[in-house]
C-alpha cells in the first residue's frame, strides 16, 4: 500500500541513441499525461541511461555493420542492465515501455513490473523459426527477452490483435491487458479540406523495414500518377533502401516523390492536413499510429486489411488486401474521385475519421496504466 501518497513509477525507456520514434513517443506521452490525469496520483520517473556512442559512430563511418550491432547488443544487454541495477530503487512500480527491452525485467522486482508489447515481430525467430531464420545467437537473445516478458506481472498490448497473437503463440505470463495508445491533442483537422480539384498529395509515415511494404506503396502510387500526372507522394521517416530506390527509378517516379526524415509533431500535423490520403500498406502492425493520427487530422486513410488496422480505423478507414496492388489502386482511385466529384460525401468521410480517432487518447491510456500500476504496487 502507498499510504495515500503518489505512486512513484519508474518509466523504463528505450536508449535515446537508438532513435525509435514510436517507443520514444510512448514514454514521452506517459511522462506528460500521468501527473495530470492519473488516479491514483502517479509521480513518473524517467529511467534511461546515456550510453557511450563513439564506437558506434566510428563503426557507422567505416560501414562496419557487425560493430554497430555488437555495440547495440552490449548497450542493451550489458550496460543498460548494469545501470538499472544501480538506479532501480525507490519506485512502487515499473513500466518497461518497449517489449524488446523486456529482458530488463530480470533487473527489477518482476511482481511490480509491467511491460508493454507493441507487436510480435521481434519474436518471430522464436515463434516461427522456419519463416524467420536468424542466427543462434540472435534467437538466444530473443529467448532472453521473452523470458523477461514472461516474468512481468502484467503485459499490456496496444491492441487486441497483439494480445491474441501472444496467446496464439503460447506466451505464459501473469496477465495480459489491452491498453490502446493515444493521439496527441495537437493532431486536429484543418478548418477546411484541401481543394478537391488540386493535384493530390499522398502521404506515408513510418519506416522502410520490409513489413511496411514500401514496394506496394510505390507501385500503387505509380498507378495513381499514371491517371493523375500531377499527383505527388510524400514519405516521412527516412531514406529508401537501395532496393526501394531502384524500384523508384524503374517506375519513373524520381521527380514525383519527396522523402523526409523523422519530423517534429507540428510539421507532421501540417503534412497530415495537406494530404489527400494517407496510405498504410503494411503486412503486419501492432497498432498503426499513422492511421489514427491521420484520421484525427481529418485525412482519410487506405490501410491494409489487417485485423489490427480495422481495430484502429474502424468503419472510418478504407481497406485493401495486403500486397494486392490492383485492389489498392482501385481503392485509392475511388477515394480520389470522391474527393474531386463529391465534396459532400468527402466531408462526411472526414468527420467520420475525426470521430473514430477520438476513441484513442493518451489521457485514457494514462488513466488505465495508473490503475494497473496501483494493482501491481499493491495500492
Amino acid at each position: 500500500m502507498n499510504g495515500g501518497r503518489s505512486l512513484r513509477v519508474g518509466i523504463v525507456c528505450d536508449l535515446l541513441e537508438e532513435s525509435w520514434p514510436s517507443m520514444d513517443l510512448v514514454a514521452e506521452e506517459l511522462l506528460r499525461t500521468l501527473p495530470a490525469v492519473a488516479s491514483p496520483a502517479v509521480d513518473p520517473v524517467r529511467l534511461r541511461p546515456t550510453m557511450p556512442r563513439w564506437s558506434a559512430a566510428l563503426a557507422r563511418g567505416l560501414h562496419l555493420r557487425a560493430a554497430v550491432n555488437a555495440n547495440r547488443y552490449l548497450d542493451r544487454h550489458g550496460r543498460y542492465p548494469h545501470w538499472l541495477r544501480q538506479h532501480r530503487g525507490g519506485c512502487d512500480a515499473y513500466h518497461v515501455v518497449d517489449h524488446t527491452y523486456a529482458h530488463l525485467v530480470r533487473e527489477l522486482p518482476a511482481d511490480r513490473t509491467i511491460v508493454t508489447c507493441h507487436d510480435v515481430d521481434a519474436f518471430r525467430s522464436v515463434f516461427d523459426p522456419e519463416a524467420a531464420r536468424r542466427s543462434g545467437m540472435f534467437r538466444r537473445m530473443t529467448e532472453r527477452v521473452l523470458d523477461g516478458l514472461r516474468r512481468a506481472a502484467v503485459v499490456t498490448c496496444d491492441s487486441a490483435s497483439t494480445r491474441d497473437a501472444l496467446v496464439a503463440h503460447g506466451l505464459r505470463t501473469g496477465r495480459l491487458e489491452v491498453v490502446p495508445l493515444g493521439v496527441h491533442p495537437a493532431f486536429t483537422p484543418a478548418a477546411a479540406a484541401p481543394a478537391g480539384n488540386a493535384a493530390p498529395m499522398l502521404l506515408h509515415v513510418g519506416s522502410t523495414i520490409p513489413r511496411k511494404r514500401i514496394d506496394v506503396l510505390l507501385r500503387v502510387f505509380a498507378r495513381v500518377r499514371g491517371a493523375l500526372p500531377g499527383a505527388r507522394l510524400v514519405r516521412v521517416g527516412g531514406a529508401f533502401s537501395p532496393a526501394q530506390r531502384a524500384l523508384v527509378r524503374t517506375l519513373g517516379l524520381e521527380d514525383a516523390i519527396t522523402v523526409m526524415p523523422r519530423v517534429g509533431r507540428d510539421e507532421l500535423v501540417v503534412l497530415y492536413r495537406q494530404a489527400a490520403l494517407v496510405l498504410v500498406p503494411s503486412e503486419a502492425e501492432g497498432f498503426g499510429l499513422p492511421v489514427v493520427e491521420a484520421m484525427a487530422c481529418g485525412t482519410p486513410v487506405v490501410a491494409s486489411d489487417l485485423a489490427v488496422l480495422r481495430e484502429v480505423g474502424g468503419a472510418a478507414a478504407s481497406y485493401a488486401p495486403v500486397a494486392d496492388v490492383d485492389k489498392w489502386a482501385q481503392a485509392t482511385a475511388e477515394l480520389l474521385t470522391e474527393r474531386a466529384m463529391a465534396p459532400g460525401r468527402w466531408e462526411e468521410r472526414r468527420r467520420a475519421a475525426v470521430a473514430q480517432s477520438a476513441r484513442f487518447t493518451w489521457d485514457a491510456c494514462a488513466r488505465r496504466m495508473a490503475g494497473l500500476y496501483a494493482e501491481v504496487a499493491g495500492g
